[in-house]
Formats: C-alpha cells, structure tokens, sequence
C-alpha cells in the first residue's frame, strides 16, 4: 500500500509516517519501480503500536526502547514491566505537579470575590506579586 493509503488506516498524516520513519520508529518501506513507498500489514501494525503508546503519553525514547524490546518476542517481558513501571513513576510525579498547580491556582482564586474593577482584583494583583524568579524544578521525562 502507499503512504496516503497506510495514514487513512492508520488515522494519521503522511507526514506523521515520514516522521516516525526519520526518528527510527517506523521502518522505512520497500519502494516500488516507480519509486513509490510501498508499505505492509507489518507497517499498519507498527504505527499502531506507536500511536497508542503516544496516547500514553510516552517519549519517543520510551517507546523507541519498547520496540527494542518487542523486536526480540523470544525473550522476556522484565524489560517492558520496568519501562511501564517507570513511565508510571513519571505520571505520579505529573500528578503532584498537576495537584500543586492547582492548589496555586485556588489560592489565587479566592483572592478575588465578585465583581470589582481589573486594578482592584485579587487574582491580578496576586499574579502581580508571585514570586516566580527561580522557576521550579520538574522531574518528569519531558523535562
């Protein structure tokens, strides 16, 4: 099949495809005499596999490792449990982050009580006054 064929399966762009294939995650096609990208089952296959753990919101490295991983079926799934189990790790420490932005956020919501003038509100002068010259240190894998 060709690329335009393999992203309407795929539910994707034919640029996404391109894309995966420059970072390595995608296997690059068989060409056809006419120079074509002709492309398998194994392709759909694989750009699903990607597409999902995308979904999951996992790095390319992550999932570059899975489909290392995935490319010896014969061997164990240890490696695959402690990538997941990382990833997870990652989530968690998202969540507290998520948790304390929003705790951020409510105390400068309840710094502002109806209707009153811009100059007068709470939340902007609050905005105003936060101390923001060292930004905070994240520790998930997105950096």
């Amino acid at each position: 099949m060709k690329i335009g064929e393999l992203a309407k399966i795929a539910h994707c762009t034919t640029e996404t495809i391109r894309f995966y294939e420059k970072e390595g995650l995608l296997p690059e096609a068989e060409r056809t005499e006419a120079n074509y990208r002709s492309y398998t089952a194994k392709h759909v296959e694989r750009l699903r596999f990607i597409r999902n753990c995308r979904a999951l919101d996992m790095t390319h490295d992550e999932i570059r490792a899975l489909l290392r991983l995935t490319d010896a079926p014969a061997n164990g799934c240890g490696g695959i449990n402690d990538l997941i189990d990382e990833h997870i790790a990652h989530v968690d420490t998202r969540i507290d982050e998520l948790q304390q932005l929003k705790a951020q956020l409510r105390t400068l919501r309840e710094q502002c009580h109806g209707e009153q003038a811009v100059e007068d509100c709470g939340i902007v002068q609050g905005l105003s006054e936060m101390d923001v010259s060292v930004p905070r240190a994240r520790h998930t894998h997105l950096g």
